[in-house]
């Protein structure tokens, strides 16, 4: 372990449960499902998923970072909800970039679908109205941009990079960041990501491939808080959401140096890439992926207070994870919670407001509860957390896989 180890310093989020953290943090801890009605766009009697996590609306907060010009060029939301919490984040941390410290600042902030959302809506006045695009269009869509507006609006020239690992992006972010400073090319980084992806094909696109949740076939319609349903017994797959997750990291010697608090300690991370299959991870890899991030922690896993897991509430997915826990910790599997129960599915934003949500719990001894569990006989997993508790934390694991056979895993310390 590094006499000089990686630390966060500040985070923010914006996620179905709300805009402010501490309000977040609260609704999870009670249990309370960020999930509702599907109402971003008007749904046809046939349209396939008709449940979301919506993030709720920021144009009310006092917020300069994208003027009314701006924001008539950078629709996608992406960019709105980036900007917002990446400052909010940097004013937790205390930093500030200065023109001396500006090239030290590297830039992992990303996304896994980026804007999207502008290109659709371009296609269509094209298709029907003949209009053409206007000129920020392919802007918008430039994945890399989100990471360029953060740059832009923060004023950080260290190195930028685009950190797309599909549902695994905002953990990879955190990696790649660290990497950067542990090379001596930067003195803090600004990671995380931001998916809006609730726009009709990415959504009905989930649907047809039984990804995203629908219900069986004959069944009652539910309440939409009941459908996300990680590792559970009859769990149906994801519910899409949206959000943006911002963390700030950097060596403690530059939080001392600088003055500045510090919130944990990333102890360890790992990645591997499945070379297995386009969505169906590939148990060696996902074990392995956990392995190698408790080892370059330096611990061993029976120090792992508690697990974070990826949990999407699909079947191969959610059978694999479980299984890889349970041949890496021998059976003794931790306490596990699953954020997407209550927030959905983001994304490559998930991995990070659930490493914040995962952050909160281990300063405040508490572990949110995964909701609408029912213990899965096909999953000898024991340690599901389903109802809010007390537990000192002093390592956590948290778990990031995507689609491509990305996987990412960080090991956070209690400071």
């Amino acid at each position: 372990m590094s006499h000089d180890p990686l630390v966060i310093l500040g985070y923010d989020a914006v996620s179905p449960l709300g805009i402010d953290l501490g309000v977040q943090w609260q609704r999870a801890l009670s249990g309370t499902s960020g999930i509702g009605p599907l109402t971003r766009f008007d749904l046809t009697d046939n349209f396939p998923v008709r449940i979301a996590g919506q993030a709720p609306d920021i144009d009310h907060l006092p917020y300069d970072y994208l003027t009314p010009r701006e924001q008539a060029r950078w629709p996608s939301p992406i960019f709105k909800y980036a900007l917002l919490t990446v400052s909010r984040a940097l004013a937790q941390s205390g930093i500030e970039i200065t023109p001396d410290l500006a090239p030290r600042v590297a830039v992992t902030f990303s996304s896994a679908i980026g804007g999207l959302d502008a290109v659709l809506v371009a296609d269509r006045n094209l298709r029907d109205r003949g209009k053409l695009p206007p000129p920020f269009v392919n802007p918008n869509a430039c994945i890399n941009m989100v990471g360029g507006k953060v740059s832009m609006h923060t004023g950080a020239t260290g190195p930028i990079s685009a950190t797309i690992t599909a549902c695994a992006t905002g953990v990879t972010s955190m990696i790649v960041g660290a990497m950067l400073i542990n090379d001596g090319r930067a003195d803090t980084a600004i990671c995380g990501a931001v998916d809006f992806p609730l726009t009709e094909p990415i959504v009905a696109g989930f649907g047809t491939m039984g990804g995203a949740f629908m219900p069986k076939e004959g069944e009652p319609e539910i309440p939409p808080e009941q459908a996300s349903r990680p590792f559970s017994r009859n769990r149906r797959g994801f519910v899409v959401s949206e959000g943006s997750g911002c963390i700030i990291i950097a060596k403690k010697s530059f939080a001392r140096v600088h003055g500045l608090g510090v919130t944990a300690e990333i102890a360890g991370w790992a990645m591997t890439s499945d070379a297995h299959h386009h969505v169906a991870p590939n148990l060696a890899t996902v074990r392995r992926c956990i392995v190698e991030s408790i080892a370059h922690a330096g611990i061993t896993p029976d120090r792992i207070s508690t697990v974070n897991a990826h949990a999407a509430a699909t079947r191969v997915g959610d059978q694999v994870e479980a299984e890889a826990l349970v041949q890496v910790f021998d059976g003794r599997v931790p306490a596990i919670t699953a954020n997407k129960s209550l927030i959905g599915h983001a994304m490559g934003a998930s991995s990070a407001i659930e490493s914040i949500l995962a952050i909160e719990g281990m300063q405040a001894g508490m572990l949110p509860p995964t909701v609408n569990y029912t213990p899965d006989p096909a999953i000898a997993l024991g340690g599901v957390v389903s109802a809010c508790r007390p537990l000192d934390q002093e390592y956590v694991l948290k778990n990031a896989f995507g689609f491509g056979g990305c996987n990412a895993c960080m090991v956070f310390k209690r400071i």
